[in-house]
């Protein structure tokens, strides 16, 4: 048997060798991206020109426009793809804390996403600890009518194994038992605030949504235990049906023109700063994979599109618009597979939702090694959510991207808030995405047989469980198997 498998392995090993050699274009790549990249100083110039890219506003469209003309600029064959969606935006946030309604005190508070358009509520606050399922079930009538007080991630001292959700999962937990309002606790020192969509649709969800910062979130914490607090929450937001548009730059493949590989990443933001690192790290590394691609005149067996997505922050509206427009345009099964880039830098691997990619991303890696020893062909197999890679997935369409990157600047802790700004940004990192990722789209579209396909309804059901992904989906109502 130990003979068979070393022999299994061998093979394996010779068929993914046979069938690809890509290291002369890999060194082509890798010479004219770090020679040439235009990633690190178009993206200085949109922070500094255009700034934040939230979907439905002014510099929204200009960030659209931007991206088309600099692509065009390349040389690339770009067009937009305009759908429309439910916008939204704040306007006015006013969040106050005292033991009584004659007490109240001014809290910094930040709205999250997609609260309702104008709020104004006073109620006591309940505590809900995690703000999963089981924090509510031992007394379910306790929320009722009252304000839920959520920690963002898992609190220290929780159960071994205890798994945290997404905010808008927690915000519709709050709301099924009967929360009038939810303010959710940043895990970030120093009283950094964090936005981002408390609705797991992207539509509007029927009670506020606040987030607080860490040192005074728990400081409330420690004070419900000993004395009633109550909050007075109001608000203003705007939401409205608006035009936005994805970013499409497409190769045609030369021998399979209707097999497609989606190199894909949101290029909104959220409106509180410039959204450098989030996502401008990975859509700008991807405009320049697209630069990459044209100035080398790659050619590639099967159809790549660079796509920078709108509406990802609100709920994945671009990426779902793309796939619902395949789906009706009966295509959706020429999309192979799926790379996706949200705030990726500087990668030391390659990750993927199917694991049977494992022998082709690996020896590739090895070549990348061979380059460059800082790429350390690190692999991850696993399939999680609330990216532009979700719609695909649910698709049953293979996705990926890259692996064991750090972000740069300890920029972490300003994902989502007024310090996500261009000088977290390094430009080694972000020349690091777009070189190793552009070797990864080349090897994807040319090599001879990708060993995995889309999935049919019953086997993509039983991989969504297995990934432990039916709970959050069936929170969100994407869950569709009964």
């Amino acid at each position: 048997m130990k003979y068979l498998f070393a022999s299994a392995l061998l093979c394996t090993s010779f068929f993914v060798q046979a069938q690809d050699n890509f290291g002369d274009v890999f060194n082509k790549i890798n010479t004219d991206v770090q020679q040439n990249s235009k990633a690190y100083e178009t993206l200085k110039y949109e922070t500094e020109n255009i700034g934040h890219r939230l979907t439905g506003s002014a510099n929204g469209a200009k960030a659209e426009q931007y991206a088309f003309d600099l692509l065009k600029s390349y040389g690339c064959d770009v067009k937009f793809q305009p759908f429309e969606v439910e916008s939204w935006a704040r306007k006015t946030i006013n969040v106050e804390i005292g033991a009584d309604k004659n007490t109240l005190n001014k809290m910094k508070a930040v709205t999250l996403a997609h609260s309702p358009v104008k709020a104004d509520i006073t109620g006591s606050i309940v505590d809900a600890g995690n703000g999963l399922e089981a924090d509510y079930q031992s007394n379910p009538d306790k929320f009722k009518g009252k304000i839920a007080l959520i920690y963002l991630g898992v609190l220290p001292g929780s159960a071994a194994g205890t798994k945290s959700l997404h905010r808008s999962e927690k915000t519709a937990i709050a709301t099924k038992y009967g929360a009038t309002g939810v303010i959710i606790i940043n895990t970030v020192k120093d009283g950094v605030l964090l936005t981002g969509t408390a609705s797991v649709t992207g539509k509007l969800i029927p009670i506020p949504a606040v987030c607080i910062g860490l040192e005074d979130g728990m400081a409330l914490k420690e004070r419900l235990k000993t004395q009633a607090r109550v909050a007075h929450i109001s608000m203003t937001n705007f939401s409205g049906l608006i035009k936005a548009r994805n970013v499409v730059a497409t190769f045609k493949g030369a021998e399979s023109p209707n097999d497609r590989i989606v190199v894909g990443g949101h290029l909104d933001s959220w409106d509180l700063a410039t959204g450098a690192i989030d996502n401008g790290i990975g859509s700008f590394a991807i405009m320049d994979m697209a630069r990459t691609f044209k100035k080398l005149n790659l050619k590639t067996r099967r159809t790549v599109e660079f796509v920078l997505f709108m509406g990802e922050e609100q709920g994945l509206l671009g990426s779902k618009a793309y796939v619902e427009q395949a789906k009706k345009a009966g295509n959706i099964s020429q999309v192979k597979f799926m790379l996706n880039y949200d705030m990726t830098n500087d990668p030391k691997g390659f990750s993927t939702s199917r694991a049977e990619m494992k022998e082709l991303f690996t020896a590739w890696g090895a070549d990348i090694v061979k380059i460059d020893t800082g790429f350390k062909n690190l692999f991850n197999a696993g399939a999680g959510l609330h990216s532009d890679h979700q719609p695909f997935m649910l698709a049953g369409i293979p996705t990926g991207g890259g692996a064991g990157g750090k972000l740069p600047n300890n920029s972490g802790p300003f994902y989502h808030s007024d310090g996500d700004s261009f000088k977290l940004v390094d430009e080694q990192g972000l020349k690091n995405t777009v070189r190793y990722s552009a070797m990864l789209t080349y090897a994807l579209a040319n090599t001879p047989k990708i060993p995995v396909g889309v999935q049919g309804e019953e086997e993509l059901r039983t991989f969504l469980e297995a990934q432990n992904l039916k709970e959050p989906l069936t929170i969100a109502g994407e869950w569709r198997w009964k």
